[in-house]
């Protein structure tokens, strides 16, 4: 019996050993995991503090080293503002020039029409009074067209009051009566404007 007893207690005792072996083998893990956390955290620690320690580097430039690049982005700038200034000019004074050589380009075009008509009417050998007065007149009436698509106007003088932005007197006419008194009688000269600015003052007779 005491055999038997012997046996089951040395089984019993067989049994917890390796529970006993588990749990230490559980802490050591556990340790080793902690161990690598703790590398791991002061690894990471460590490249916090390099970033850190660089801002405060880009922090701490040197205040004439930056100011020397200011100066040098501002020179940059000027030099181009002063290339791009110069081209302007020169693009400017050879505008100019043209304008002034060819500025009349487009008065002269729309004037052309008006010089063939002539040149037409001069080869005619037509004897009809009349024919060569409505062929005047429609040479008239294209060439006063021509002017006003340049922008060229008649000065209205029937019937105006005298104004001294458009009229210019050169003559007075005494007894009118009072309705004619300050109004245009006649006109001597036709006014004109080229684009609302007069170029021209219409030369009129006002009444007295």
């Amino acid at each position: 019996m005491a055999e038997k007893e012997e046996e089951k207690k040395n089984i019993k005792v067989e049994g917890q050993q390796p529970e006993a072996n588990q749990s230490s083998e559980k802490k050591t893990e556990e340790k080793a995991e902690k161990k690598e956390e703790k590398t791991s955290d002061k690894a990471e620690d460590k490249k916090a503090d390099a970033k850190d320690a660089e801002k405060k580097e880009e922090k701490q430039e040197d205040p004439l080293e930056k100011a020397n690049k200011e100066i040098a982005d501002l020179k940059d700038k000027y030099l181009r503002t002063l290339a791009e200034f110069d081209n302007y000019k020169k693009r400017t004074l050879k505008e100019k020039a043209e304008l002034i050589l060819n500025g009349s380009e487009k008065t002269v075009k729309a004037v052309l029409p008006v010089l063939d008509d002539f040149e037409r009417a001069l080869k005619d050998k037509s004897d009809d009074p009349k024919a060569i007065k409505d062929g005047v007149q429609m040479i008239f009436n294209k060439f006063v067209k021509a002017l006003e698509s340049l922008g060229v106007k008649k000065i209205d003088t029937d019937g105006k009051d005298f104004d001294t932005d458009f009229h210019e007197a050169v003559a007075m006419v005494p007894g009118m009566g009072d309705e004619k008194k300050g109004k245009v009688i006649d006109c001597v000269q036709t006014g004109y404007t080229l684009n609302d600015k007069v170029i021209r003052h219409a030369k009129v007779a006002v009444g007295q």
